[in-house]
């Protein structure tokens, strides 16, 4: 008997890299204008940057409904397996519930996080519940010590536009322009599965050293995963924070892992920004 990870599109994790890390992966479906896409399997990353910039309209994402994990879960537990679900966070979307919903019928052998987070900070809790599974344990056992270790993590970004937090209301237009005008940059991080402005700056450089301050006073647990993620068409900054910000990784820089921003999150906070995820230590 096998405990399986299973984990959904907003962790940013594709079918390709799904496939790579052997979880079961569940896209959510986004609507481009008029054209429907499951995300990260039939609408990549790369492709989602290049369709944003030519929508009058947000895209909207579909949260993944009761049935789709009723027939995931179906395949799994018939195998003989188990599995541990990790969802985007339940203040953002109904996934969670969906899921939740879906793990009745299979009770004892279905077990499901709510990830409080998304994109990279939903991720690094996917590759450390994989990391679990190597270790022996009961998909009971893997469940609970990532409910333990969830709060743990710390998710920061900076924002280069409000262009598209302005469309999907988040902020007011004059918020939106008014920050436009004086290139000021968000920081934001996830809090309680929340997204929360924790600060702001003028322009990007400022934005990004403040990014980085931001970090350098959290205690990292380098023995646990953590990355980098960017969104838009151009790594260019990205690798610059890398080179620049060494010291946040130590001596552990070559296992930072750049990933792209896919279409969950990518809608709501636009091209040109960084985020970083990691561990706190205990």
């Amino acid at each position: 008997m096998a405990v399986r990870i299973i984990i959904d599109s907003a962790s940013d994790i594709d079918q390709k890299e799904a496939e790579r890390l052997g979880v079961n992966f569940i896209p959510m479906q986004v609507q481009i204008a008029d054209k429907e896409y499951l995300d990260g399997l039939d609408l990549s990353h790369e492709e989602f940057w290049k369709l944003l910039p030519t929508c009058n309209d947000l895209p909207k994402t579909t949260q993944i409904n009761p049935y789709r994990f009723e027939e995931e879960f179906e395949k799994i537990v018939s195998a003989g397996d188990e599995a541990v679900v990790i969802t985007i966070s339940s203040c953002l979307s109904g996934t969670y519930r969906s899921a939740v919903q879906a793990s009745e019928k299979f009770k004892g052998k279905i077990f499901v996080v709510d990830s409080l987070n998304a994109s990279l900070g939903e991720k690094v809790l996917c590759r450390y519940a994989l990391k679990l599974t190597k270790q022996n344990l009961s998909a009971n056992e893997i469940f609970e010590k990532l409910e333990k270790k969830k709060s743990k993590i710390t998710f920061l970004a900076m924002l280069d536009t409000l262009k598209y937090l302005k469309k999907g209301g988040r902020i007011s237009a004059v918020t939106a322009i008014a920050g436009e005008m004086l290139s000021i940059k968000p920081i934001i991080e996830f809090i309680g599965g929340e997204i929360k402005n924790i600060g702001k700056a003028i322009g990007a450089k400022k934005a990004l050293a403040t990014l980085a301050g931001i970090a350098s006073k959290r205690n990292i647990d380098h023995d646990m995963p953590f990355g980098i993620v960017y969104s838009g068409t151009d790594d260019t900054m990205m690798n610059s924070f890398i080179e620049k910000n060494a010291e946040l990784w130590k001596d552990e820089t070559d296992k930072l892992e750049p990933y792209l921003l896919g279409s969950t999150i990518g809608t709501h906070i636009g091209p040109n920004g960084l985020g970083i995820a990691f561990f706190e230590k205990e």
